[in-house]
């Protein structure tokens, strides 16, 4: 099983999440864990079209960590 990194991000008053890997794969939801939830449904559906379609996957390749700035 690959893993993808998937960022999550407050936008108002809801969340939104994408996958770097996965260019256009995006969620939104009322909470973080219905993000998720969603995020990982987008994933799964996304990766079956990938694979309908013929194209390879691509692997999980992105990183993030927390940088100091000032």
């Amino acid at each position: 099983m690959t893993r993808y990194l998937v960022v999550f991000e407050k936008a108002g008053e809801n969340y939104s999440a994408f996958c770097p890997d996965l260019p256009g794969c995006v969620a939104t939801g009322a909470t973080q864990p219905e993000t998720e939830s969603n995020i990982k449904e987008a994933i799964r559906m996304h990766l079956e079209g990938l694979k309908e379609d013929g194209l390879p996957l691509p692997a999980g390749a992105a990183s993030a960590e927390y940088v100091e700035a000032g």
